[in-house]
């Protein structure tokens, strides 16, 4: 049997202060999980209120659990079109691009299929027919969306989005956004493990993440060293559950209707936002390791690290720049 492992990001953050530069810390919840923002400067800039209303508002914009959200208004059965902000615009946009760049791997339009696997808010007590997939399956696909300056529209009115793929770390881009409009250079902000960064710590080091390695690895972890870059991880145990003798994970394939099969076990990815390292993310973790390392190797300032399964060993594969991004 294979023993799942945990990954995690532990942010390495210094507590010095030079040059009349202090660090502030601001930790609280949104999103169904955790933030935490450690800037450096001469006084305090921001406020916890700035922080969580500006989350608030992208709630408001793209959550799933808001009834009254925008993102919940469109999804109604029947909708064809709606007006939408400059959010859910930005990240339908980018949407666009990493389901291009992927061939259909990365699509927004699954949410139908992720209710049919047990992910939405009813889980299932059989696996879905074939033929339930395939009717399914005919208001999937990017290209019955379409967006129209500020309007959204959909070509089926059962379609359906789901932006949970890109949504945090797109929310980790705003929050870095907030600080440089305040003059923050200096800066960690992380959400639910998704992290981007700016400039160093008050040492003039670069902010440290650690990444856990599998059992058998060269050393426990490894620390990344990142500054102007974010990291984000996924992993196939998140998001999961055992069902006839099977493990149904929630990273589901928009051209057959089926969850992803394959070896990875997870992916960390450097990028140079937190919102294309979400998005793409979900991309490696549908790709095989020989084929994800080669996917990111021709993109440009893109790194991602694979832990994959062989037999009953894990295994390692990393993109030809993740090593500069590693402690010595």
């Amino acid at each position: 049997m294979l023993r799942f492992f945990t990954i995690s990001i532990i942010l390495l953050c210094g507590f010095t202060a030079y040059a009349k530069q202090l660090k502030f810390t601001l930790d609280g919840r949104a999103q169904g999980t955790t933030y935490h923002v450690h800037y450096y400067a001469s006084q305090a800039l921001i406020t916890q209120k700035m922080i969580d209303s500006t989350l608030h508002v992208i709630d408001e914009s793209m959550s799933l659990y808001k009834k009254s959200s925008l993102i919940s208004r469109f999804n109604e059965p029947g909708k064809c079109s709606m007006a939408i902000d400059s959010h859910i615009k930005n990240v339908i946009q980018q949407s666009f691009t990493v389901n291009k760049e992927s061939k259909g791997i990365f699509d927004i339009t699954v949410k139908p299929l992720v209710a049919l696997w047990g992910f939405g808010a009813a889980h299932i007590t059989t696996f879905p027919k074939q033929a339930t997939l395939d009717s399914v399956l005919a208001f999937v696909g990017m290209d019955k969306l379409a967006l129209r300056g500020s309007t959204l529209c959909k070509s089926d009115p059962r379609v359906a989005i789901d932006l949970d793929g890109i949504a945090q770390g797109y929310s980790v881009d705003v929050l870095a956004d907030l600080l440089e409009k305040h003059g923050i250079r200096n800066y960690l902000v992380e959400l639910g493990g998704e992290i981007k960064t700016k400039g160093a710590k008050a040492n003039k080091v670069p902010f440290e993440v650690a990444i856990e390695r599998p059992t058998g690895a060269e050393g426990s972890r490894f620390v990344l060293q990142l500054s102007n870059r974010a990291v984000t991880t996924s992993g196939n145990y998140r998001k999961a559950y055992n069902y006839a003798g099977k493990r149904i994970h929630h990273h589901i394939n928009p051209i057959d209707g089926y969850p992803s099969q394959n070896n990875v076990a997870s992916v960390t990815v450097i990028a140079k936002t937190a919102m294309e390292a979400d998005a793409y993310d979900n991309v490696f973790m549908a790709l095989s390791a020989t084929e994800g390392v080669t996917f990111a190797n021709r993109r440009k300032g893109m790194e991602v690290y694979i832990i994959y399964t062989e037999g009953n060993t894990y295994k390692e594969a990393f993109s030809k720049g993740f090593s500069r991004y590693i402690k010595n």
